[in-house]
């Protein structure tokens, strides 16, 4: 059982999105330090690419200002590796394709495994595309996160059945549960778990404590990117310890 799938196991999960370097790297350290000692069951890190146009506005420009701030990938890989002598919560990228091209593609995955990191998603990488990376990540011990939505249709079951740690089921999620339960996320996952026992973790946007018991209720985790960021973009520095204690929360209403 992968570390991923394993941190998983018991479902409920509230997984914090932090774009690496915004403000600055050690605010990014410390802000993983927080979210695992107040109940993360995992980290998602966002590497700052310079056009993350599937991304909400909040997360944008959060990438926008870390590459203001100088953060480089190597950097990213760095901070990894110093967090692995503090820290066992899993690890997982989320970046775009170009920045994994333009690295070079082993080097990067090999880094990554050398680093501690557990597993990767790229936003833009299409399934039928995943051998492009698929072997390297096999090669270094990481997981290729895929991705299904509502609107996969028939592709669900095989994006399922090939899934690596966990199934990100993607959705642009609303601020009621009368939304959520239209939108086919419900649907979505339950026809997901027909053909995989890797957990099944709810990704969108406007993520509210309103709706959160909800969606960790369909789903094996949900990822708290928004409103991470928004801490990140009006706490500055001093995010750490507000996204520690909105973490606490989160995991205090089950």
């Amino acid at each position: 059982m992968s570390k991923i799938k394993a941190a998983l196991k018991n479902g409920k999960a509230y997984i914090p999105f932090i774009t690496c370097g915004d403000p600055d790297l050690e605010t990014t350290e410390a802000a993983v330090i927080e979210a695992e000692n107040n109940g993360a069951a995992l980290v998602i890190l966002g590497i700052p690419f310079s056009d993350p146009t599937a991304e909400a506005p909040v997360i944008q420009a959060s990438n926008i200002r870390a590459l203001r701030g100088g953060v480089k990938t190597a950097d990213i890989l760095s901070l990894v590796k110093k967090l692995r002598a503090k820290t066992s919560i899993p690890i997982v990228f989320f970046a775009y394709a170009n920045v994994v091209f333009s690295y070079g593609s082993e080097k990067f995955i090999s880094a990554c495994g050398e680093a501690g990191v557990d597993g990767l998603f790229v936003e833009d990488l299409p399934f039928e595309e995943k051998e492009e990376f698929l072997p390297f990540c096999q090669k270094y011990g990481v997981d290729l996160i895929s991705a299904v939505a509502p609107t996969s249709g028939d592709r669900i079951p095989v994006i399922a059945e090939n899934a690596e740690g966990f199934l990100f089921v993607s959705a642009d999620i609303g601020e009621t549960d009368r939304k959520i339960l239209h939108s086919g996320i419900e649907e979505t996952v339950c026809t997901a778990r027909k053909y995989t026992d890797i957990p099944c973790v709810v990704a969108g946007q406007s993520l509210s404590n309103m709706n959160s018991e909800r969606l960790t209720e369909i789903s094996d985790g949900v990822v708290v990117d928004s409103a991470i960021v928004e801490r990140l973009e009006s706490y500055g520095k001093n995010a750490p310890k507000e996204i520690g204690l909105f973490i606490k929360e989160l995991s205090a209403l089950h």
